[in-house]
C-alpha cells in the first residue's frame, strides 16, 4: 500500500475571544513524569461517506483553543522542572492519500503497514500529530499520535471526542477538568507503601536490568496477532474464573480474560517452573482517590498493579487462582496507595534520584507482561459527522508481551486482544487460547 503525503502543515488554536498569553506554563504532575516518555499512536478507520478535511481541520483548531496543552510543547521552568509551555505552537496535520481502496485486511492483522497511516513517532516536538489518509473507495483513516506525558488514555479519548464534537459544529461537552490540588503531597507526608521497585527504580538497578535482560531473541522475532473473543466465550471464561473464587461477586471481564491470557502466554513461552512472572496493569486513579476525581480530569492519573506468580503455581492452579491474584493486586492500588505515591514521588524519589520503571524502550518483556485496556474508552463517540469508526486499533507495536484490549470492531460486544509474541511461541498460543481443556480445572496437569 503506497501512501502519498500531500499537505503537511501546522495547525494552531482558533480562539473566539482574545488569545491568552503565550508565556504561561503548566507543571507536569508526578503522574505525568512517572509515565512513559514517548508518543503513542492510535488508528481510526471510517467507511464512506466521510467529512471533508477542511471540516476536520476547523474542528481541530476550535478544540485546541480548549485543550491548550495539546498545542504547546514540553519544556523546563527556571528550576529545571518539566512543564508544558502554553505557547500555541500548534500540532502537525498531514493530509495523505493511498492509490488504492482500503484493504480491510490490514485492520485485521497488525503489520508494519500501519506505520504509514500516522505521523512518525521519532524526534517529535509536537505533543499531538494527526494524519488523514484518503482511499480511492472513499474510506478514511485518522492516525493520531500523542505524547503520553501530556495525557493518559482516558484524557486522550476525551480530547478526541471533543474534536469530533467541534467538527460537527457542536459545543465541547464535557469540558476538561484541571485541578493541581489532586496531586499535592500531604504535610506531613505519609509513605505507607514500597514504591521503589514498583513505579521507580535506581539508575544502577536499571542498568543492571538492561545488562541481565539480554536475550538471543531480536525484535524481528516478534509478530503482533489479533485475537477475537466473542461474548459467548467471555461469559464461559468468567464462569470458570469465578468458580470457587471466595469473592462475594464474580470476577470482572477484564480480570477473567487477563488471567486466561497470562496463563496461555506463560505456557506458550515454555518458561521454567521455578521462574517468576508478573503483569503490569494500569489502574485509573479517578475512580480510586477520595474524594473521587471527575472522569474529565485532564492529564495522567494512572498507577500500576503488579500481580506476580511462580510459573508452576500459575499453571498448576486453576484459573480462579490467577484471576484472584489480579483482583487482589488491583484492589491494593487504592486511595491510600495513590496518596502514598504522591508523597513518595514528591520527596524521596527526587532525593534518591530515582527514575520511572515505565520504559517504552523495552522491546521484550518476557517472562513478564504488560496489559492496557481501552474497553471503557468512548471510541464509539468519535463521530466527525458521518458515523462512528468502523475500526479502532493501536499502531504496530512489536513489543513482546505488551497486550492491549479493545472493544471488538464487529460490534457484538466482544473483545479484540492485540498480542505481540515471539514467532516460535505463536503456534502454542493459538492452540491454547480458545481451548476449553486448558481453561478447565481438571485438565491443567496435562500442560505442565
Amino acid at each position: 500500500m503506497k501512501v502519498k503525503v500531500e499537505s503537511p502543515r501546522i495547525i494552531k488554536p482558533l480562539y473566539e475571544i482574545t488569545p491568552p498569553s503565550k508565556t504561561s506554563q503548566i507543571p507536569l504532575s508526578v503522574f505525568d513524569t512517572v509515565t512513559y516518555d514517548a508518543h503513542i499512536a492510535v488508528i481510526y478507520a471510517y467507511h464512506p461517506p466521510t467529512p471533508s478535511n477542511s471540516a476536520i481541520e476547523l474542528g481541530l483548531q476550535k478544540t485546541l483553543a480548549i485543550y491548550r496543552e495539546m498545542a504547546g510543547r514540553l519544556g523546563k521552568d527556571e528550576r529545571g522542572n518539566l512543564v508544558i509551555l502554553l505557547n500555541d505552537k500548534g500540532v502537525k496535520f498531514i493530509e495523505a492519500s493511498a492509490e488504492s481502496a482500503l484493504d480491510h485486511s490490514i485492520l485485521l492483522k497488525p503489520s508494519p503497514i500501519l506505520l504509514n497511516l500516522h505521523p512518525s513517532l521519532k524526534n517529535v516536538d509536537d505533543l499531538i500529530q494527526i494524519q488523514i489518509t484518503r482511499f480511492t473507495c472513499g474510506s478514511m483513516i485518522v492516525g493520531f499520535t500523542i505524547h503520553h506525558r501530556v495525557a493518559d488514555g482516558r484524557s486522550a479519548s476525551h480530547f478526541l471526542v471533543a474534536w469530533s464534537q467541534a467538527t460537527r459544529g457542536l459545543g465541547v461537552n464535557p469540558l476538561p477538568f484541571c485541578d493541581s490540588t489532586i496531586v499535592t503531597p500531604r504535610n506531613p507526608s505519609l509513605i505507607e507503601f514500597e514504591h521503589e521497585g514498583a513505579e521507580f527504580i535506581s539508575k544502577r538497578e536499571q542498568k543492571e536490568y538492561s545488562l541481565n535482560g539480554l536475550t538471543p531473541y531480536m525484535e524481528n522475532d516478534v509478530v503482533v496477532e489479533k485475537f477475537h473473543f466473542t461474548p459467548e466465550f467471555i461469559t464461559k471464561l468468567k464462569a470458570i474464573a469465578s468458580s470457587k473464587n471466595g469473592q462475594n461477586r464474580p470476577f470482572s471481564t477484564f480480570q477473567s480474560l487477563v488471567a486466561h491470557l497470562w496463563r496461555v502466554m506463560t505456557r506458550a513461552r515454555n518458561l521454567h517452573c521455578s521462574e517468576t512472572t508478573q503483569i503490569r496493569i494500569a489502574v485509573d486513579g479517578r475512580m480510586r482517590l477520595i474524594p473521587r476525581v471527575s472522569n474529565e480530569y485532564f492529564g495522567n492519573l494512572v498507577l500500576w498493579a503488579f500481580p506476580t506468580a511462580k510459573v508452576k503455581d500459575l499453571l498448576r492452579e486453576p484459573l480462579p487462582y490467577a484471576a484472584n491474584l489480579i483482583h487482589d493486586a488491583i484492589a491494593k492500588v487504592n486511595n491510600d496507595y495513590f496518596k502514598s505515591f504522591i508523597d513518595f514521588a514528591s520527596y524521596e524519589a527526587i532525593e534518591k534520584d530515582l527514575i520511572p520503571t515505565a520504559d517504552m524502550n523495552k522491546h521484550i518483556l518476557c517472562p513478564n507482561l504488560e496489559v492496557d485496556s481501552w474497553l471503557s474508552f468512548p471510541s464509539h463517540d468519535l463521530d466527525f459527522g458521518t458515523g462512528s469508526p468502523c475500526s479502532s486499533m493501536p499502531s504496530f507495536y512489536p513489543t513482546e508481551g505488551m497486550l492491549l484490549l479493545v472493544p471488538s470492531s464487529i460490534g457484538e460486544g466482544g473483545i479484540d486482544a492485540f498480542i505481540p509474541i515471539f514467532k516460535d511461541n505463536l503456534s502454542v498460543f493459538k492452540k491454547l487460547c480458545y481451548s476449553p481443556a486448558f481453561m478447565q480445572i481438571e485438565k491443567l496437569h496435562s500442560y505442565l
